[in-house]
């Protein structure tokens, strides 16, 4: 209306207004109509005035191909599902749906501006005091060198940011183990010299068990980490789940991280030769540019106004702890990094906690300490005798050196008892015989046990049935029966039904020559 009124030409309208000639004409020929193209440039009519003369525009199509899925459609989105979720379920769901994704990525679209802003929508600018609070996570940075496995593997990049001075720490891994993920930790607040207050982490499996958020809600933190915070002095406050801008720092460190310093590297690279790349980055790139928020340098404001306020290091350094969550199975161990440690025998198919250091193995049932191993020793079984039950624990060795030391303190008859019974088995081994004798002849004094022994050695008796019998029939108490050879009035010259050899040829030829 005010350049016509100036008199521009048609054309160069159009031209000026980035329409084309014929919408130009369009709007011209209505306020001709209307009376309105003439007239002073400084009193132009308003705009409701122009409104009203303009046609009426009939788009193509009056309704929506998914029009009568609205209430469904509605239903979806509030509950927080997207365009393409609401398609793929109505398709799945509902056999008589035919709509497009695209049909219902603008029924969506018009259901959200029809309902206007939420409170929910609107981002609250979070102002962090300094020392308060640091950001952690992990972001995916490709495949690196491991020279440890000589192979390239997946690499992740720990980054912990802290909420004031946007300075912050970054070290590249190739895991999310717990381990790694407390190591880091320690790592961070041996490079800032100090400890944030509080530690804001994602909802990670090292760091939060179960996630939960609400009130009257705590999140299940990992047994570990607990340690790390009451060791340190700090505080968890993970973010909830599903929502990455509750911890929106971070999440752009990380993004700077990979776009600033991984983006033009090689891939491939050795992992050692980026982390020591990274850690210059992070101070003479990262830690001096002019951060797009603050609008100052992080370096310089950590080291002006944060790092002060930071909780001082221990005097004492972090022992790495484990936690592991183990069942106790029937032969009373439970298995933890490729060994066993045995817990007291009653514990069985209870759910054991395991607390692992360098050097230690601690296990707990029901929140209460029920043994303690050494982490490493010979071979993969670590036992306490005492855990077995009584009686038993005996059965777990095997060897006929242990057995027969056994027998050598219950006494040299019981000895030589079990040492002949080893040596006259044949195919089948006598080891269950000679566990339930010297089991049995424990509980016996030792002169009856010796006695018990010699009697059946000097009767053949070698089953564990025979020993008991004389035990409970209390024979070993008796003296041993003597064996009376009765003497001869003329020793013998030969062999009483010896013939001579010619009587015995002679018989033989006899029958040999009869005719058969």
């Amino acid at each position: 209306m005010r350049l016509h009124r100036l008199g521009t030409g048609a054309r160069e309208v159009a031209r000026l207004l980035g329409v084309s000639p014929n919408t130009e004409r369009e709007y011209r020929i209505a306020f001709t109509k209307a009376g309105l193209l003439e007239g002073p440039v400084d009193d132009l009519p308003t705009l409701e005035a122009l409104k009203a003369t303009l046609p009426r525009v009939v788009p193509r199509q009056q309704t929506s191909t998914v029009e009568d899925w609205t209430s469904e459609v509605k239903r979806l989105v509030g509950k927080g599902c997207e365009a393409r979720a609401i398609h793929d379920h109505l398709h799945r769901e509902r056999p008589d749906f035919t709509g497009s994704y695209y049909a219902v990525k603008r029924l969506v679209k018009r259901l959200r501006v029809s309902e206007g802003v939420k409170a929910g929508d609107v981002v609250i600018p979070v102002i962090t005091d300094a020392g308060d609070v640091a950001q952690v996570d992990f972001g995916y940075v490709g495949y690196l060198f491991d020279p440890e496995t000589n192979a390239r593997r997946k690499a992740w990049v720990f980054v912990m940011v802290l909420g004031h001075s946007r300075h912050q720490f970054a070290r590249v891994v190739f895991d999310q183990r717990s381990e790694t993920w407390l190591r880091l930790h320690v790592l961070a607040f041996a490079f800032f010299g100090g400890v944030p207050w509080t530690i804001v982490p994602d909802n990670l499996k090292a760091a939060v068990v179960r996630c939960a958020f609400g009130l009257g809600e705590d999140p299940g933190l990992h047994r570990s980490y607990v340690e790390l915070a009451r060791f340190y002095g700090f505080k968890v406050d993970p973010a909830p789940p599903r929502d990455p801008q509750k911890k929106g720092k971070v999440e752009s460190g990380v993004k700077y991280v990979s776009g600033n310093f991984f983006d033009p590297r090689d891939d491939g690279e050795d992992i050692t030769v980026v982390n020591d790349a990274l850690t210059r980055w992070v101070l003479e790139t990262a830690g001096r540019r002019i951060h797009g928020t603050t609008g100052l340098r992080p370096i310089e404001v950590f080291e002006a106004e944060e790092k002060p306020l930071l909780k001082g290091l221990p005097p004492l350094c972090w022992v790495a702890t484990t936690w592991r969550k183990a069942k106790v199975h029937r032969d009373t161990h439970v298995a933890f990094d490729k060994r066993y440690y045995s817990v007291p025998w009653p514990h069985i198919g209870k759910d054991a906690w395991v607390r692992a250091t360098p050097d230690a193995v601690d296990l707990y049932v029901e929140d209460a300490r029920v043994a303690m191993h050494a982490r490493h020793g010979k071979g993969a079984w670590s036992t306490e005798e005492a855990h077995l039950p009584a009686g038993r624990s005996e059965l777990r060795n095997r060897s006929r050196s242990h057995w027969e030391g056994r027998a050598r303190v219950l006494g040299d008859e019981v000895a030589a008892w079990v040492t002949e019974t080893y040596d006259g088995a044949d195919a089948l081994s006598p080891l269950r015989t000679v566990q339930a004798v010297i089991t049995l002849l424990e509980a016996y004094p030792r002169e009856r046990a010796d006695k018990a022994c010699k009697r059946a050695r000097h009767f053949g008796i070698s089953d564990y049935r025979g020993l008991k019998d004389i035990l409970r029939n209390a024979l070993d108490l008796e003296p041993l029966p003597v064996l009376l050879i009765p003497a001869l009035a003329t020793p013998l010259t030969a062999p009483r039904f010896a013939r001579p050899l010619s009587q015995l040829l002679a018989s033989y030829r006899k029958v040999s020559n009869d005719v058969h």
